[in-house]
């Protein structure tokens, strides 16, 4: 499966931003999938995972710094994966990167389970 990330851009702190992940060569509705982002100078690190369940049921989660202004969400018929960023900070700038996921069993800490990482999409929030 090759995952591409898309819709960074420059915004001004407060604002939105919509990022896209398409997923090509198989269908990505039974992974649970999940964006990650790298800042400046500092590690990559997890954002949001989304899971799908069946019907109308998403579970999502999280990480406590884009809790509440971050909304991930896909579109299995479409292939696509989304994040919504909104009240975007300056602290927010990094090369967003979208995966499919897993969770470590002994610290339950979010990792890309394909292994290897795509271009990313840069999104940078000025103050």
């Amino acid at each position: 499966v090759q995952l591409q990330a898309s819709g960074g851009g420059l915004v001004q702190a407060g604002g939105s931003l919509r990022l896209t992940c398409a997923a090509s060569g198989r269908t990505i509705s039974s992974d649970v999938m999940g964006w990650f982002r790298q800042a400046p100078g500092k590690e990559r690190e997890f954002a949001a995972s989304i899971r799908w369940s069946g019907g109308n049921t998403y579970y999502t989660y999280y990480a406590d710094s884009v809790k509440g202004r971050f909304t991930i969400s896909r579109d299995n018929a479409r292939n696509t994966m989304y994040l919504q960023m909104n009240r975007l900070k300056p602290e927010d700038t990094a090369v967003y990167y979208c995966a499919i996921v897993n969770r470590r069993p002994l610290d339950s800490s979010w990792y890309n389970a394909l292994g290897t990482w795509g271009q990313g999409t840069l999104v940078t929030v000025s103050s």
